[in-house]
């Protein structure tokens, strides 16, 4: 069982909690409970990067503690994982986390960035610039996430036979089939970057009007990959000109710019 959906984004979190509590923690909840009614022989949902948190130690590893979530998007996801982690450890369902780093391309939802960014910069209207655009994201083509979640499907987790109870490791478990992995590029981008390959792509420049530091909002976030590519063999080859391209393409082709 692959499960996806949810109640995304950090900024709506601020203006409609419920949404994310219905969705993400009620939600969650009857995906498991379908779970223990079928018994799936792996489930793998959604986690994210929100994560981490306040976690300020780059880049984001599995192995350590997140455990400080800033944003009750984020929150919601923690609880997803030790929601999972009790079902897997009480009925034995293997379950895999996967912790999602800024993924973009095209079928994007319609409040993510490029969705925002290519319709501001193709109709020349001004572009929200959080930060002063003084930020770096892990940038994630969806293409590689998808080579990531069909490389795990295949190959559900075990009980972590080297797992100290009075040391315990924060991405598997010694008592349930359960772990939790990055699902990220490992090269952050600059924003002011990011944005300079939509004006290329578009052909335009950005009309930027700059805002500070919105609640919720971290400085930078970098995946580190090395368990993903132990155990998936997962290798992200998309570069960033490459993603934003396809998105671009999609995008004029769709909404007939």
């Amino acid at each position: 069982m692959v499960h996806l959906a949810a109640q995304a984004g950090v900024r709506y979190s601020l203006e409609n909690p419920h949404a994310y509590a219905e969705s993400n923690l009620v939600g969650f909840l009857n995906i498991l409970e379908g779970c223990r009614a079928v018994q799936p022989a792996h489930l793998l949902y959604a986690s994210t990067s929100s994560v981490y948190g306040a976690n300020g130690k780059l880049p984001f590893n599995v192995h350590d503690h997140a455990v400080h979530p800033i944003t009750l998007y984020a929150a919601t996801k923690v609880a997803n994982e030790a929601m999972a982690h009790a079902y897997a450890h009480l009925f034995r369902i293997p379950c895999t986390g996967f912790r999602f780093f800024t993924v973009y391309g095209p079928w994007g939802r319609p409040d993510m960035s490029p969705m925002k960014f290519a319709k501001a910069i193709a109709e020349g209207t001004p572009l929200d610039l959080y930060g002063a655009g003084k930020m770096q994201r892990d940038f994630t083509y969806v293409g590689d996430i998808v080579e990531g979640l069909v490389a795990a499907l295949d190959r559900p987790p075990q009980p972590n036979p080297d797992w100290d109870p009075k040391a315990p490791d924060p991405a598997t478990s010694g008592v349930a089939p359960w772990r939790v992995l990055n699902l990220g590029n490992s090269r952050p981008i600059d924003l002011m970057r990011y944005i300079a390959v939509f004006e290329e792509k578009l052909g335009k420049k950005a009309v930027l009007n700059i805002l500070p530091m919105q609640p919720g909002d971290v400085t930078n976030t970098e995946a580190d990959v090395a368990e993903t590519m132990a155990a998936l063999g997962y290798a992200p080859n998309t570069p960033l000109e490459v993603g934003v391209g396809r998105f671009v393409d999609w995008y004029r082709e769709y909404y007939k710019v």
